[in-house]
């Protein structure tokens, strides 16, 4: 319970931390990506050390899991990148959305969410072979709950569409 505490401690350190770097940031250019993908590194790398603080493997098990581990997060994070991408795009045209173009927007987030799940499950079985299977539990624990506290922060930070805005004309077609 005290590891658990510590890892949502930590990770909500490093979360409260991402929106001042976000308020520091300047408006666009090389130095808005630079600093973006310093945040980005920043939660990924203290995401294995959240991992490895709180999943006490054996030395034996530390050897198998960690290549593993490296090739399960390139593929999440990759994903993660999609979603960024999904979500910077509405950010910036939320205002001027269509009734086509917000159902795309949906079935974007959604073909990302199937995709994560997808690769999630897939490395079960690469985790159960090198892990027992409450270590396995507990690594998906960690990482919901990781998951979790990003989520809260990126929500809070994504407009939401206003209902009584009027949406955008539509071009006339002959």
């Amino acid at each position: 319970m005290f590891r658990m505490r510590l890892l949502l401690a930590v990770a909500s350190t490093i979360l409260f931390c991402a929106p001042a770097l976000r308020a520091e940031e300047p408006k666009g250019g090389q130095a808005a990506e630079a600093t973006l993908e310093v945040l980005i590194e920043s939660i990924r790398s203290n995401r294995k050390a959240l991992v490895a603080a709180n999943l006490a493997l054996t030395d034996a098990e530390a050897v198998n899991f960690w290549p593993v581990y490296e090739r399960y997060q390139g593929e999440i994070n990759a994903i993660g990148n999609r979603l960024i991408a999904i979500l910077e795009d509405y950010s910036t045209n939320f205002r001027t959305l269509t009734d086509e173009q917000a159902t795309k927007v949906v079935g974007d987030y959604l073909t990302v969410e199937a995709d994560r799940v997808k690769v999630k499950r897939n490395f079960v079985p690469e985790f159960t072979k090198i892990l027992p299977g409450r270590k396995v539990a507990r690594l998906y624990q960690i990482e919901n709950k990781m998951d979790a506290v990003l989520r809260y922060d990126m929500a809070s930070t994504i407009p939401v569409i206003d209902e009584e805005a009027a949406p955008p004309p539509k071009a006339d077609t002959p």
